[in-house]
């Protein structure tokens, strides 16, 4: 730092918290002795950021309709909600008697001396599983597992340990359990021989030396299922595999003398759905299908458009609620969702619903990548024995018949279940090869490899794909100018190649697609919203330093080189959360040529290619993203990805966040942290989503 008061300090130092005095510790506080003395700590908790406002007013409600609840019972009621708030579907009853303060982050910071307010592991010091069952089963707020009554739903989970609900997510899980298992107790038909014959055509001979083909084995194996999922980091051919397994299952609908099947491809987010159809469209033309049944109609009956989730299922504006539903279901032989990494408890409960019970499912995904920002983690559960497969010997012995590569030894069980049959994860990167440094980096990190991975950062000069610059990690005005020097180019680029005003709409829409392109060429990503290296802070700090340096015209509100994410869908414009857009002097409404007009550039995520300008005025929930949250980034990828780490520890701060971050990146990865430590606690804490979802 040079001292100078306009630099923003991003890397400050934490608050010295005190030295302990030699008095001895005050008591334990107890647990409020009425509602209405539960209902004012509560008060305190929400005014200091410990829960939110949503978790207080359930609590409020509780009381008003069973006055009777304890104010323990209310207690777990607001740390239920607090925990659905954080992305956990339910609550752990034994985890919180044995561990309160790792199992909730409460209080989320350390209390400096002059805060007193009792911490939820205070009120629960002593209590017992049993004291907490007591108070609810007294309370009034449950109603049995299978009743329609009670906010509250207390489950036994898989393993006999007390599961806290609220009654919804409890529905929601219990509703996606009992799709899937039904599908799982309904496989498919298949000739092997036709699926064999099918298989050597779209991939070639078998693979030498009993050699496994992971992309033909999770053809072979989704052939026979109606339930099946595809999970693989960047680079192991997801895409290409789903690609080739709908030619293979359209094939085989041919060959008996079927109905096409009538299949959609879908995504969380209007961005990952966009990247899908980028890489679909071509991969189907350039699929060779002489060697498959119907190949002179076969192409026309792959799908190469992809819908997001809510245009699919219809969603109605300022509602939960859908037009497809159980009563109105989808019209569909075959549903693909990629990215379902990002698809939480409620939306895959809503999308099962709204499909014909014989409907097949195929779930794409990085089991390793952030989980929803919403409660759950469907994806992540489902994948959790997908390490080790348990293919079932009988198994193993069919795919071998079919697809000529032999399962090793030990990724075969007799006591594998009916869902580990239904799983396949592509194991061999085709990005990230053995000498990348980003692979060998995500790697690490995948592993809870701490130490091996900042010893990856710090030799990085050994690789030419990741770089740790510790110095930017300590300097605000040289990261500040390292950001703009990344920048630069591409609002240069805009500057110079915009076209006259009188240029006709398809050279602005070309303009405006080339634009889009480069914004790719480097991101910013940062773990936190709020703080010196939050999303909020930085994009201010870089706007400013974007105007000083004459790239933009102004440092607030609309300007020419402003990137944008929607935040909320806007059924009206046909946005939806996460499309990003850039404002651009683009032509004018109704083009007369007489002048420019500030307008934001989207791209259509109908496949079309076209470029979709909206008004600025007409976008009413939109942010800036020169810098965005690595959760933001799921479903994109960059030429160049920036990760900045916080200054301070944050419950956030996760291998499986610092490995989407990595991963988001497809040619060069920079980390921005001071020092190796919190980079290492990272990287060996894993996010443990509570959820009772069992198959």
């Amino acid at each position: 730092m040079n001292g100078d008061p306009h630099t923003p300090d991003l890397f400050g130092t934490p608050e010295p918290q005190g030295v302990p005095g030699t008095s001895p510790p005050p008591p334990a506080p107890s647990l409020p002795g009425d509602a209405h003395a539960l209902l004012a700590l509560l008060a305190q908790w929400t005014e200091r950021g410990w829960l939110r406002s949503l978790d207080r007013a359930l609590v409020r409600f509780c009381h008003e309709q069973c006055p009777q609840a304890s104010p323990l019972a209310l207690l777990l009621v607001a740390l239920t909600s607090h925990q659905v708030g954080r992305g956990h579907v339910c609550l752990d009853l034994a985890d919180l008697q044995a561990q309160p303060e790792r199992v909730l982050s409460l209080p989320p910071d350390e209390l400096s001396p002059d805060e007193t307010p009792p911490t939820p592991a205070d009120l629960l010091h002593g209590l017992q599983v049993q004291d907490c069952t007591r108070a609810l089963n007294e309370s009034g707020l449950l109603g049995s597992s299978g009743a329609d009554q009670g906010p509250l739903v207390l489950d036994d989970g898989a393993n006999g340990t007390p599961l806290l609900y609220l009654r919804r997510y409890w529905q929601y899980e219990r509703q996606i359990e009992s799709a899937l298992q039904q599908r799982l107790d309904r496989p498919v038909p298949v000739d092997d021989q036709v699926l064999s014959e099918g298989l050597a055509a779209l991939f070639g001979p078998p693979p030498e030396a009993d050699a496994p083909d992971w992309q033909r084995i999770a053809c072979a194996l989704a052939a026979r299922q109606r339930f099946a999922i595809i999970t693989g980091g960047p680079g192991t051919g997801k895409t290409t595999t789903v690609v080739r397994l709908l030619a293979l299952l359209q094939a085989q609908t041919f060959a008996q003398q079927q109905s096409p099947l009538r299949i959609a491809l879908t995504a969380p987010t209007g961005k990952a759905a966009a990247r899908l159809n980028e890489s679909i469209g071509g991969q189907v033309e350039d699929l060779d299908l002489s060697g498959l049944p119907g190949s002179d109609r076969l192409r026309d009956h792959i799908p190469d458009q992809v819908t997001t989730l809510h245009r699919l299922l219809g969603a109605r504006p300022d509602s939960r609620h859908f037009r497809h539903h159980r009563g109105n279901p989808l019209h569909l032989d075959l549903l693909v969702v990629d990215e379902a990494s990002m698809v939480d408890v409620e939306m895959m409960s809503r999308l099962l619903e709204a499909l014909p019970p014989t409907a097949r499912v195929i779930l794409l995904g990085d089991k390793d990548q952030l989980a929803s920002v919403e409660a759950g983690a469907v994806l992540g559960n489902l994948c959790q024995r997908a390490e080790q497969a348990f293919y079932q010997p009988q198994v193993a012995t069919w795919v071998q018949a079919v697809t000529g590569g032999r399962i090793p030894d030990h990724l075969q069980d007799a006591g594998g279940r009916p869902l580990d049959q239904a799983v396949t994860m592509l194991r061999v990167s085709h990005r990230f090869g053995a000498d990348s440094g980003i692979g060998q980096l995500a790697r690490a990190v995948n592993q809870g490899d701490g130490k091996k991975a900042a010893e990856h950062l710090q030799q990085a000069g050994k690789t030419s794909d990741i770089e740790w610059p510790q110095a930017l990690g300590r300097d605000t005005t040289a990261l500040l100018d390292w950001w703009v020097g990344k920048l630069q180019p591409t609002l240069a680029w805009q500057t110079e190649h915009q076209p006259a005003p009188d240029a006709d709409r398809a050279t602005f829409d070309e303009w405006a697609r080339t634009v889009l392109s480069r914004l790719g060429d480097f991101q910013l990503l940062c773990a936190v919203r709020s703080g010196p290296q939050g999303v909020d802070q930085l994009n201010q700090h870089l706007t400013r330093a974007l105007h000083q340096a004459g790239l933009v015209q102004a440092e607030h509100g609309w300007f020419a080189g402003r990137p944008v994410m929607v935040t909320r869908n806007d059924y009206s414009l046909g946005l939806m959360n996460g499309d990003i857009g850039m404002t651009l002097y683009g032509p004018t409404l109704g083009g007369t040529g007489d002048g420019y007009q500030l307008r934001v550039a989207f791209p259509a995520s109908d496949g079309s290619d076209s470029i979709h300008w909206v008004l600025p005025s007409r976008l009413q929930a939109v942010e800036t993203v020169y810098a965005m949250t690595v959760h933001k980034s799921q479903g994109s990828e960059f030429s160049h990805t920036a990760l900045v780490l916080p200054a301070r520890r944050s419950p956030v701060l996760t291998r499986e966040l610092v490995y989407t971050g990595i991963t988001r990146a497809r040619a060069r990865f920079s980390l921005i942290a001071g020092e190796a430590g919190l980079f290492r606690e990272a990287v060996s804490t894993q996010v443990r989503r509570v959820s009772g979802l069992v198959l």
